[in-house]
This record gives C-alpha cells, sequence and structure tokens, in this order.
C-alpha cells in the first residue's frame, strides 16, 4: 500500500511540473535568441547614422573626428588635445552597437605630459 501511495504520489508530481517546466525553458530560449539577432542585426547604415547622430550632441563633435564602419568594425581617426575624448569616442562607437572599434586617434604630447592638478578641500 505504502508503495501504491508513493508511486502514485511520484506520477502526479512528474504530469505537475513537466509542463510547466517545459513551456518556461522554451520561452526563455526564444528570447535569449531574440535578444542576440537583435544586437547582431545592425547594418553598418544604421551605425553610421547613429554615431553621427551622437557626435552631433557630444563634445567631442568640435574635435573633428572620422570614422567608418565597414562590416560592423568601426574605426576613429584624428587628433584631439584632450585624452578623455579619445576613450569617449570608444564609448561612442559601442554602445551604438559596434562589434569592434578601432581607435587611431591621436592624442598631443602636450595633453600627455600636462599633471594632473591636485584637488583641495576648503574648511
Amino acid at each position: 500500500m505504502r508503495q501504491f501511495l508513493a508511486l502514485f504520489l511520484l506520477s502526479f508530481l512528474a504530469i505537475a511540473v513537466t509542463p510547466a517546466s517545459a513551456a518556461g525553458a522554451s520561452g526563455s530560449s526564444n528570447s535569449k535568441s531574440a535578444t542576440s539577432q537583435s544586437r547582431s542585426s545592425v547594418t553598418d547604415a544604421q551605425l553610421e547614422s547613429t554615431i553621427r547622430t551622437k557626435l552631433l550632441k557630444s563634445k567631442i563633435g568640435k574635435d573633428g573626428f572620422r570614422f567608418k564602419v565597414q562590416r560592423g568594425v568601426v574605426t576613429w581617426e584624428g587628433n584631439t588635445a584632450i585624452g578623455q575624448h579619445k576613450g569617449a569616442a570608444t564609448r561612442m562607437a559601442r554602445t551604438s552597437g559596434a562589434a569592434q572599434v578601432i581607435n587611431n586617434i591621436k592624442v598631443a604630447s602636450a595633453a600627455k605630459d600636462t599633471p594632473l592638478r591636485k584637488a583641495y578641500l576648503q574648511p
């Protein structure tokens, strides 16, 4: 009798749990594949347009950087006196959807040699 009851409970649990886990597993795999497809589906034209729009709104747009997009790879060219602008250009391309960024922006030697100023707290 105990074996029959245990077998009955196990069968009931197996039936009750199986459809829920199967539906959850198939639903999560579909959403993951849709997410990965949306990241890789950015065309070069869309990527270029997004970067141009961001560049117009950004402070680094005044530096006159040039870029080209080829197969999802963004290549930056230009010169700047501010070292942080080089990093900002890389971040701009990555957040726009670039698969890879090649940053050939040159930072002026005066910007590299300038020591950082110390911050002082006023009492």
